[in-house]
């Protein structure tokens, strides 16, 4: 089925308990690129179980979320069973749809090439891909979103969206926060790589956004977030980061060579100080209505991706 003019194609449907309430598609556009996206959406059991993978749940007329997920490979299974595990403890919890993007690998979580042009973050010595993040955040907008909620659930009450990015993909959410603000409610970023093509992003955020003193900020003023039942609120901010980032330890079988190595990493990353200077940034700007900075204490780099996944998912439902 195609549309804008991506096609998704689904993947054929797994035996009913594996996996309840989860549906696999390839995402290509081949007039734009040759890239395909794996995409998979899941989706709360009370919306019952469908044959049908281009129409998969009956009427719900209660207000739901949706997050949307890129590295799809590594962070989708840990959307899909934190958001299962919690409601039958938290009774209260909104539906919501997590949405996650990903790639075909075989031997790999991370696409590590593509993810340096859909993230908008070249490792060095590589330069920038113009366009790519941009690219990537259309498909999203445009391509991906109106296919869910148009063709996919046409008949769920859609309200808020969120995105979510860790690592490099936390550099793509800091720049969807500088250049497209209104595009979600709630940006989460787990340790965003800042401190990639030089730390620019810093400078494009204040630029865009403004520093609420004597800097107004390009991007113009907006009412809401563009999803549907907004509300007109500002938009809100997650970010963490782990403490093992900032204040790295030699742990007990790690050879000497190898903590320096890591240690010159984190130090260069900056993956703390340039959090707090992100959160710094957005509260001045004061184009948000809520955001928080967090430390999880002992936390390495590919831990804190799954624990701000989680936290972020339940800030994002309630505030």
């Amino acid at each position: 089925m195609a549309l804008n003019p991506w096609t998704f194609t689904p993947f054929p449907p797994l035996p009913a308990t594996i996996l309840p309430n989860i549906a696999f598609y390839n995402a290509t556009a081949p007039s734009l690129t040759n890239q395909t996206y794996q995409v998979t959406l899941s989706y709360p059991f009370e919306w019952g179980l469908s044959s049908d993978p281009f129409s998969l749940v009956p009427n719900n007329s209660n207000p739901t979320l949706s997050v949307y997920i890129p590295d799809g490979n590594a962070f989708s299974l840990t959307a899909h069973e934190f958001l299962k595990r919690r409601k039958p403890v938290e009774p209260s919890q909104p539906s919501i749809l997590s949405i996650s993007i990903g790639y075909p690998l075989l031997d790999s979580v991370y696409d590590f090439p593509q993810r340096e042009i859909d993230f908008g973050a070249p490792i060095p010595p590589n330069p920038p891909v113009a366009g790519g993040s941009e690219a990537f955040l259309s498909f999203v907008n445009d391509g991906l979103r109106p296919w869910v909620q148009e063709t996919v659930f046409p008949s769920v009450n859609f309200t808020r969206d969120a995105i979510y990015g860790h690592s490099s993909g936390g550099l793509l959410v800091a720049h969807a926060m500088a250049y497209h603000l209104d595009m979600f409610d709630t940006f989460i970023a787990a340790s965003p790589s800042l401190a990639l093509r030089n730390g620019s992003i810093m400078d494009e955020l204040t630029r865009q956004l403004g520093d609420g003193i004597n800097l107004p900020g390009e991007l113009p003023p907006i009412s809401g977030n563009g999803t549907q039942g907004g509300g007109g609120d500002k938009p809100a901010a997650f970010i963490a980061y782990g403490g093992y980032e900032e204040y790295p330890t030699r742990r007990r079988t790690q050879t000497e060579p190898d903590f320096q190595f890591k240690k010159g990493l984190l130090q260069r990353s900056r993956l703390g100080r340039l959090s707090h200077d992100l959160f710094d940034k957005l509260v001045a700007s004061g184009r948000m209505r809520d955001v928080v900075v967090k430390e999880y204490p002992g936390l390495d780099h590919a831990s804190v991706g799954a624990a701000t996944l989680v936290e972020g998912l339940v800030y994002f439902m309630y505030w």
